[in-house]
């Protein structure tokens, strides 16, 4: 006869952070709510990240389904899940780890007339939005400037990830980037460059034909999405105790495994840095050749 399951603690759970975080400040995490905004490629792993932190509540958003094309790096694809809501799954996940998670889903996504409920009562809001969708990442750190939120993103590249954040008060997604009114394929590229200023994985494409931007396609990896979650928990967790560094936009910083390098990035007046607009040049040009746009 098989034993009885042990009954869920949150503190013996999670009593392995404590350390590295006192006691105190995982009580406070337990009452923390971090947004996610997309549980694709690196937004599932930010959820389990920051569950096994002991964070205690979350707004989910998320619309798509598991599909083959996300065995190569989404924490949630499994043939047992495909053809299921990404958000059901991932949920049902996090719950296995912390069966007392306070978990509102947004099973839509995110767009301007549910933002203000997506992002009641949040502490930080964590980025796991697709790359292409301009439109939703903008309206959400636009209203996260409004209310006073915090937003951290890490974005995967190559083998590696870059990390942003944008406090309130301090440089806006907009004028950083600069996307606004400009054409999806601008928007595309503007947000590589600012994203990755260092562009440490441009020298190891192994087959650049994979890339391309007008056809809303480009390779990954498992690596680089994991250590986007050690990234943008990392970031999360220092924003919810109020300690250590904060490194915010227009300063980033970007890791890249295969190179081995660790570089920190600081564009002065966004997009406008003379530096970005170079770097913006370089990229077509190097697209153009490459025929990804």
């Amino acid at each position: 006869m098989a034993p009885a399951p042990r009954p869920f603690d949150y503190s013996e759970a999670f009593s392995r952070n404590v350390g590295w975080v006192t006691e105190a400040e995982l009580k406070t995490l337990r009452n923390k709510r971090v947004a996610i905004a997309g549980l694709g490629g690196v937004g599932g792993l930010h959820l389990l990240t920051l569950t096994r932190m002991g964070v205690g509540k979350f707004n989910l958003s998320e619309f798509d389904d598991f599909d083959l094309p996300n065995f190569n790096r989404q924490v949630g694809a499994m043939m047992s899940t495909v053809g299921r809501p990404k958000l059901d799954v991932l949920i049902e996940m996090a719950k296995d780890i912390n069966p007392e998670l306070d978990i509102r889903a947004f099973p839509g996504g995110v767009n301007e007339s549910n933002l203000p409920d997506f992002l009641d009562g949040v502490d930080v809001y964590v980025d796991g939005i697709d790359y292409f969708a301009f439109d939703a990442r903008r309206a959400t750190y636009a209203a996260c400037a409004r209310k006073g939120i915090p937003a951290t993103i890490a974005v995967p590249l190559g083998m590696g990830a870059s990390g942003l954040t944008f406090l309130p008060g301090g440089m806006s997604f907009d004028d950083y980037f600069g996307m606004a009114g400009q054409p999806e394929l601008e928007q595309a590229i503007r947000f590589l460059v600012g994203v990755s200023p260092a562009m440490l994985q441009r020298t190891y494409v192994a087959d650049p034909t994979r890339v391309n931007l007008a056809k809303r396609t480009g390779p990954s990896t498992p690596m680089a999405c994991m250590i986007c979650a050690g990234v943008a928990a990392t970031e999360a967790v220092k924003l919810m105790l109020g300690r250590g560094d904060i490194i915010a936009a227009p300063r980033g910083f970007h890791y890249d495994a295969y190179r081995n390098k660790y570089v920190k990035t600081w564009r002065p007046w966004g997009h406008r840095n003379p530096i970005t607009r170079v770097m913006l040049a370089i990229i077509k040009a190097q697209l153009r050749r490459m025929g990804a746009m």
